[in-house]
């Protein structure tokens, strides 16, 4: 038999390919055109509603649409959603790992999810309370605006929908969920990640001022260390909804 001869030794069979996910470079690549998705989904919206009043597209016209209404606001947020579904989708589909499995998009202990609201919890009360110390507001005036214009709208139940789910679920599967795959398994390493995925979270609230922005930040260092401890994106998105429904309701009581 051939396989018994050392001048025909049995063949071998190379090892397929391990799937990988992105290198930094990648990450950063495919982050951009997730961005992108997600930001032409949104600005669809807008110019819609901009259309719609029979003005013209320029940046002005934009900013008073969005302002002045809290159903386009609310749509605007909804419509990235998928946007940033589809762009995740094409990105994660040359990886060859399963979507749910790139994205961590598992559950975890009841422990982590203990720790994990009770620290969120300790952070917002910490940052309101420095905010009444320094006499600022507890709530961005953005979000009383919004909270306004959609009830004017009759639109509440659109803006706790955008705002507790739709925008929940893009921010943190592009953020803790591909961001936080690729970077941590960078240079940049598990403590990199975290950072820079905070840092790239908060760039997507430009509407807060610099006390807010401080906020954000670092909520966001807090749901990637959840992120790094629970191996969970699921767990972070319930953070985040969690977070901005206390939002809803503290826009809610400030608007009166």
């Amino acid at each position: 038999m051939d396989s018994l001869n050392p001048a025909y030794p049995p063949a071998t069979i190379a090892p397929e390919h391990t799937p990988r996910a992105w290198n930094f470079w990648g990450t950063v690549f495919w982050g951009l055109l997730v961005f992108a998705a997600m930001f032409v989904g949104q600005i669809a919206v807008v110019i819609f509603f901009v259309l719609k009043r029979g003005g013209e597209i320029d940046q002005a016209a934009m900013i008073r649409a969005v302002a002045a209404s809290g159903s386009a606001i609310s749509l605007s947020v909804i419509a990235g959603l998928p946007a940033v579904l589809l762009a995740l989708w094409l990105a994660i589909r040359f990886t060859r790992i399963p979507f749910t499995d790139y994205l961590a998009l598992r559950w975890t202990s009841w422990r982590n999810v203990v720790i994990g609201v009770v620290g969120l919890v300790v952070l917002v009360t910490g940052w309101d309370l420095l905010s009444r110390a320094i006499g600022k507001e507890v709530s961005p005036d953005f979000m009383i605006d919004v909270f306004k214009s959609a009830r004017a709208d009759d639109a509440l139940w659109l803006l706790v929908l955008a705002f507790c789910a739709a925008a929940p679920i893009t921010e943190e599967l592009f953020a803790r969920g591909f961001l936080y795959r690729g970077l941590s398994e960078s240079f940049l390493g598990v403590p990199g990640a975290i950072l820079v995925s905070s840092i790239v979270w908060t760039s997507l609230h430009l509407q807060y001022d610099w006390f807010f922005f401080g906020e954000v930040f670092c909520i966001g260092l807090w749901f990637g260390y959840i992120r790094y401890r629970s191996q969970s994106t699921w767990l972070t998105i319930v953070l985040h909804a969690l977070n901005n429904l206390a939002a809803v309701v503290q826009s809610y009581l400030l608007a009166g």
